[in-house]
């Protein structure tokens, strides 16, 4: 048995809590890694995976050994990173997350990290804020992107580099009041600011309860004692603009900067700062603090302070411009 390829596996079901997309992923048959498993399990001589008819979770002895197989698998990555950097030719993986409002960025983010460091692997992860906060824990997640004012008070310390602030709008179709009577057919603009008690009353397609987002923007819903019923729910980012791009029943949506600037090649679609109130989240670059940063890492911490990147955050996020 091979020890440093087993506990690739483990970590491969921790990630995917799933036998075959864990198997997928690892590329190599759902037997085959169930063999591998087991195999592991005999090696330590105690049950580590809880079966059932699908993956049930980790047992208290098996959360002991992925815990020993991520570090292992991050000391790993650090050595050959540590090795080919004094070759002069830094390469290995950089495991990025991000939530999912933000991660039109972060893929801008990790480019702008290949032209710098072409040796560099970015592996980018769409995560809710919790799963993210997971990750950071257990270290299976170099750096994230996200909500850092809501970092946990217990817990693993993190450390928080701002990126930029927030801001939203609404999304529909062009009409008539948004677009000055210009007609229909024109391209992606922004219209006039739209209050948030103005926005209530529409049909919306907005994120489901448990994403982070829909939390903030019922907040905001909440401090003009307004409570919003969505027409339409989804945790899919693709399934809102599509939504509103279809223009089924005048269809509305509530997105972040950075996602209004990935739509921006989109016909008939306008984007209406919101405001009163004027609602502003900061969003962070993110990693556990007091752990030795690999190479890549220490690379990436380098280029958020670039003057090319915080150039994008301008463009790309927060407050638009037209």
């Amino acid at each position: 048995m091979n020890l440093l390829t087993s506990m690739r596996y483990l970590a491969a079901l921790n990630e995917h809590r799933h036998f075959g997309r864990a198997a997928l992923a690892c590329h190599i048959t759902q037997p085959a890694l169930s063999n591998a498993l087991r195999a592991l399990e005999e090696e330590f001589g105690t049950v580590i995976v809880r079966r059932g008819r699908s993956f049930a979770g980790f047992t208290p002895e098996g959360d002991q050994v992925l815990a020993t197989a991520l570090a292992m698998l991050r000391a790993e990555e650090g050595l050959r990173q540590e090795l080919s950097a004094a070759a002069g030719a830094l390469r290995g993986q950089l495991r990025m997350a991000a939530v999912p409002t933000a991660m039109p960025m972060l893929t801008r983010f990790a480019a702008l990290l290949r032209e710098h460091h072409p040796g560099i692997t970015p592996v980018m992860l769409s995560m809710s804020s919790a799963e993210i906060e997971s990750g950071l824990e257990d270290l299976s997640l170099d750096l994230a992107l996200g909500y850092s004012a809501r970092m946990p008070p217990r817990g693993p310390r993190l450390q928080s580099w701002p990126q930029y602030e927030e801001h939203y709008y609404l999304l529909c179709r062009e009409c008539r009041e948004c677009c000055d009577g210009q007609g229909e057919g024109r391209p992606f603009a922004f219209g006039a600011d739209i209050a948030w008690r103005e926005v209530a009353g529409m049909p919306l397609c907005l994120l489901t309860p448990d994403m982070h987002n829909r939390t903030v923007i019922d907040e905001a819903f909440a401090a003009v004692d307004m409570a919003v019923q969505p027409a339409m729910e989804t945790n899919s980012l693709l399934t809102l603009v599509m939504a509103v791009a279809q223009g089924t029943d005048g269809m509305t949506t509530v997105l972040p900067g950075a996602m209004v600037a990935t739509v921006r090649h989109m016909p008939g679609l306008v984007a209406r700062p919101l405001r009163s109130p004027e609602l502003v989240t900061p969003i962070g670059f993110m990693a556990q603090q007091g752990v030795a940063p690999t190479r890549a890492l220490q690379a990436a911490l380098q280029l958020q302070d670039d003057a090319g990147w915080r150039a994008q955050c301008l463009r790309h996020a927060g407050a638009l411009k037209n």
